[in-house]
């Protein structure tokens, strides 16, 4: 056999140490008959560990072969076979990609399930797979609670927690879109290298701060402790010296080679969990067989003695000495099951290779939005149960107001309408946020759906994403847009992909708001003025919102809550802060940027932008602050071109209708594209290419936005931003040349 084909090695071990009886010796002297554990059950887990390992084995073949295209195995983690047995397939499984084990015999609980054929299918990325339908080798399954996971590197932790944490809080709040039973518990499981992720280590704090502060999170955190982060060590002592003595979240150490001391203690934490409602870190030490993937030679970093050391400690050759010592099968029997479940593989997976795969783009890209769920819209509250919510300020409702007031009203009433809506952030409850547009509405709903969270952008979106998995539509805030950027992972790599690799089936709505962008005066530099919104632009899926005064921002909004409600958008609004509190246009006092609160029916749908007169000499396209300074600049425009033009306000910087914004400029041949953000990479620049290229006549287009720089503090801070001045003196040298 070769030295490098580990996989041949290790099938021929079992078969003959299963024969001659060497067995590794047992790090646990339990026995069945001390325990409740039925043998049945034992028999049933090893025949699913054994379906894994044969799965493992083959797709390995079938790499070579140029037939399968993800070869991370979960050979050696075979043990988490016990978890899909102990929790029952209500409690939501956020899982680590070597949980082929735990699928399998959690599929056992639901008859009629095919667990060998998905899973085939997934792994040759067949368009028949039912999870992702070929997009993507996950595990996952809509009737199993198993949310599909494509890079289980941490990044799943802390929308795990938050739907945790949803489980407790939908019960209180007794919303009727709620999916998970309200003694439900979830289960996350993850590699000890995992554990040392930014993005793990934000999820235990904040489970462990919820739970702190009276609040319930039954979430188990299972790691699988393999002793190697894909070739780096972690220490033997690491996991249990960082995890055993946490305050907050109790640590149970398990054996994932020894069956009947995992059963034990993951019954305990799963008594326990399901009780008290608070963190669990479950600590089961395993080995990793076969390297990382099907590219990884362990001998690159390994000696072959190890090696050869870690394969003897097999968790099948274990499971084996522990069935036949405690009579539940004989060695003939075991042997039986192994060739019978390799046959079995061999069958459904070669069959799995000519099924179908995906090959257009319109198939690929079919579920980057959710299907539409068509639900039901809440009713509109009544005018008495507004006036019993805002009180003195409904009076007010009817006078001309700032975008932050605008906004604060649209929340509140979105509130009224939709009970399963939440929000939460930095600031956002007592205080009512920095800049006040949560005012009020803390006193308004109470505090389990007005929440401070803590400091940390990864587990505000973490949670939002988590709380959506379960029937809310959460509405986070993150304090200020730079700020996003220490979470945008959780935006990108799990809130937008969710319904691309579960083919619609699970979501993850959400109205992530964010205050953002820059021109304000005597404030902030960079952090607070961050003048970039590029991370957004190649997010499939993902709906963006930037209003540019009160009356848009209260429509669009009661538009993100509906897309969210209705269709499971994840909706990003960027509120521009130097807008927030703006009254005058052209001169002080002049009141032509307050606005009425517009009527509780009324919406802007995604994609309509706005106009600002008719003319044709010139058309400015713009969005945010850059309509604001825009219009500033329009009389003195006309005025010197003595002709009239058009002002464009975008609105919604995604699903923008190219060709509609061709038709609303008409004849016009000069465009100017405003924009306020960076140039290199902000949304003018691939406005002004799709224009170019989808027009039928040649335009005389140009785009100004800010320099690419950051933002300074004091005097200069607008130095590199467009202003009136700059904006008229690029109108008339364009219409000029």
């Amino acid at each position: 056999m070769s030295l490098f084909n580990r996989a041949k090695v290790i099938d021929a071990n079992f078969t003959q140490f299963v024969k001659s009886g060497n067995f590794p010796t047992a790090r646990s002297q339990l026995n069945l008959s001390q325990t409740n554990i039925k043998p049945d059950e034992l028999i049933s887990i090893f025949e699913s560990q054994v379906l894994s390992r044969q799965m493992d084995l083959k797709a390995r073949v079938l790499k070579n072969e140029g037939k399968c295209f993800y070869t991370i195995g979960s050979s050696g983690h075979e043990g988490n076979a016990v978890f899909g047995k102990v929790f029952p397939y209500t409690d939501m499984a956020f899982l680590h990609y070597r949980s082929g084990p735990f699928f399998i015999e959690r599929s056992k609980q639901i008859p009629g399930t095919t667990p060998i054929y998905d899973m085939g299918l997934s792994f040759m990325a067949s368009s028949d797979d039912p999870i992702s339908g070929g997009r993507h080798k996950v595990l996952g399954s809509k009737i199993l609670n198993i949310p599909p996971q494509t890079s289980t590197i941490a990044s799943h932790l802390p929308k795990a927690v938050g739907t945790a944490f949803s489980i407790d809080r939908a019960k209180d709040l007794d919303i009727p879109e709620r999916k998970l039973n309200s003694s439900s518990i979830v289960l996350c499981s993850f590699g000890d290298a995992s554990t040392n992720h930014a993005t793990a280590l934000s999820a235990f704090n904040i489970s462990i701060w919820i739970s702190n502060q009276g609040g319930h999170v039954p979430i188990i955190f299972i790691c699988e402790d393999n002793g190697t982060g894909i070739s780096v060590p972690t220490n033997d002592s690491w996991i249990e010296q960082n995890f055993n003595k946490r305050r907050g979240m109790d640590y149970i150490q398990t054996d994932g080679l020894h069956l009947i001391d995992l059963m034990i203690k993951t019954r305990q934490a799963e008594h326990n969990c399901r009780i008290n409602r608070s963190p669990i870190f479950l600590h089961m030490k395993t080995v990793r067989l076969m390297g990382h993937a099907g590219s990884d030679v362990e001998l690159g970093y390994k000696s072959l003695s190890d090696i050869e050391s870690t394969e003897f400690n097999d968790p099948l050759l274990h499971s084996a000495r522990i069935l036949i010592e405690n009579r539940c099968l004989s060695a003939e029997d075991i042997l039986m099951i192994y060739k019978l479940a390799k046959d079995q593989i061999n069958h459904v997976f070669d069959w799995t290779t000519v099924r179908p795969k995906l090959k257009t783009v319109s198939d690929v890209m079919e579920s980057i939005v959710p299907n539409q769920t068509r639900v039901i819209l809440p009713k509109q509250p009544t005018q008495k149960a507004r006036r019993d919510l805002f009180g003195k300020e409904f009076s007010r409702l009817d006078q001309p107001q700032h975008m932050a007031k605008l906004i604060n009203y649209a929340l509140s009433d979105i509130m009224l309408r939709y009970e399963n809506t939440l929000i939460f952030g930095e600031d956002v409850a007592q205080k009512g946020g920095v800049y006040n547009v949560t005012a009020n509405l803390y006193k308004q709903f109470g505090v389990r759906r007005v929440f401070n969270s803590l400091l940390d952008e990864t587990s505000i979106i973490g949670l939002g994403i988590g709380f959506g998995h379960n029937g809310f539509i959460p509405i986070p805030e993150i304090q200020f847009l730079a700020y996003l950027h220490n979470a945008q992972d959780q935006l990108r790599g799990e809130a937008a992909t969710l319904p691309f690799f579960s083919k619609g089936q699970f979501t993850n709505p959400m109205v992530l708001r964010i205050p953002g962008l820059a021109y304000q005066k005597g404030f902030g530099g960079h952090y607070h003025n961050d003048n970039s919104l590029t991370i957004f632009r190649d997010i499939p899926g993902v709906i963006l919102a930037v209003p540019s005064n009160g009356a848009d921002g209260a429509k669009m909004l009661r538009t993100a809550i509906r897309e969210a409600y209705e269709n499971s958008r994840v909706v990003v609004f960027v509120e521009p802060i130097a807008l927030y509190m703006k009254k005058d246009l052209h001169k002080p006092k002049d009141r032509k940027w307050i606005f009425k609160y517009p009527y509780m029916k009324d919406e802007i749908p995604i994609g309509e932008f706005g106009t600002y007169g008719n003319g044709k000499a010139l058309t400015i396209i713009t969005y945010g602050n850059g309509l604001y300074i825009s219009l500033q600049a329009k009389k003195e425009i006309e005025k010197k071109l003595k002709k009239k033009i058009k002002i464009i306000d975008l609105r919604w910087l995604s699903d923008i209708d190219i060709f509609k914004l061709l038709k609303a400029i008409g004849i016009c041949e000069n465009v100017l594209i405003v924009d306020e953000c960076r140039r290199t990479g902000c949304h003018g620049e691939g406005l002004l290419a799709q224009l170019v290229s989808k027009s039928n006549k040649t335009l005389n287009i140009k785009l100004y936005a800010a320099d690419d720089s950051f933002i300074s503090l004091g005097v200069a801070a607008t130095a590199t931003l467009p202003s009136k001045e700059s904006v008229i003196e690029y109108a008339l040298e364009l219409v000029n040349v």
